[in-house]
């Protein structure tokens, strides 16, 4: 499928940024406006998420095909693809498997690895909450510290909240991502070949998705990897340290 896309700047090569799970496309808002100012940024939003088609499926394979077809879309390609977390999984597959679209590859904190399935209860506790009575984000956000202790964490996921005059209601499509975590968490048995193409994999200094013993594998695919941490930051390396994360992005898009 085509992905809505948000487009920033005007000129510049083009660059493709992406988001994680439970994010969208207005995640990257503010780091898009920054790397306008040299690039054509577009921000996507990946099947089932923010205002994209909900779909009965959800893999890392489709997902990477909805990319492709958006760029090629676009008429903009090959692009700098990037992508954080779920979306670096879904920019480190497209590379693999349409490596046309993509010039040069930016994956942040994610490895092509499996990992223990994780926000399971996220998933739970967003779904089962009770809408019908709702006016406030604050009478969500109470029904979800049982399950998300975190304000921040809590305050990231309620951004996927639509409150207007039909009431209140989620945007994602939160059944089937709920159903597809396993396969979201993991990393396709199947996916095979190398992107020989400039790849740069940047993470936080405080998580643990790339560790170094990631390192083997993700040069098994991209034989042209690198690496930036970005020591202060966490997983969301992007929102936690913008100034860090763009001073190790700028130079290699350039």
């Amino acid at each position: 499928m085509k992905l809505p896309v948000t487009s920033y700047g005007e000129s510049g090569t083009p660059v493709v940024v992406m988001h994680g799970l439970f994010g969208s496309s207005r995640n990257w808002m503010t780091a898009a406006r920054r790397l306008a100012s040299d690039h054509r940024v577009f921000a996507f939003d990946l099947r089932n998420h923010g205002t994209s088609p909900h779909t009965e499926t959800m893999s890392y394979p489709e997902m990477a095909d909805d990319v492709a077809e958006t760029i090629t879309a676009l008429g903009v390609g090959p692009v700098a693809l990037v992508g954080h977390s779920m979306g670096g999984k879904t920019a480190m597959l497209t590379a693999l498997r349409h490596p046309e679209v993509v010039e040069r590859l930016i994956v942040v904190d994610a490895a092509p690895v499996g990992y223990p399935p994780a926000f399971v209860e996220y998933a739970q506790a967003m779904r089962t909450a009770d809408l019908s009575a709702v006016q406030r984000r604050a009478d969500v956000d109470a029904q979800l510290v049982k399950a998300v202790p975190t304000p921040g964490t809590r305050a990231f996921l309620l951004q996927n909240l639509i409150l207007d005059d039909q009431g209140a209601r989620w945007r994602p499509n939160l059944p089937v991502i709920e159903a597809a975590l396993p396969a979201i968490s993991g990393w396709p048995d199947d996916a095979t070949g190398s992107y020989a193409g400039p790849t740069l994999f940047v993470y936080g200094g405080k998580s643990d998705y790339v560790q170094q013993d990631h390192r083997a594998t993700i040069e098994g695919y991209f034989p042209q990897a690198r690496y930036a941490e970005i020591p202060e930051a966490g997983h969301w390396v992007h929102a936690e340290r913008l100034d860090d994360f763009l001073a190790a992005l700028t130079p290699f898009l350039a």
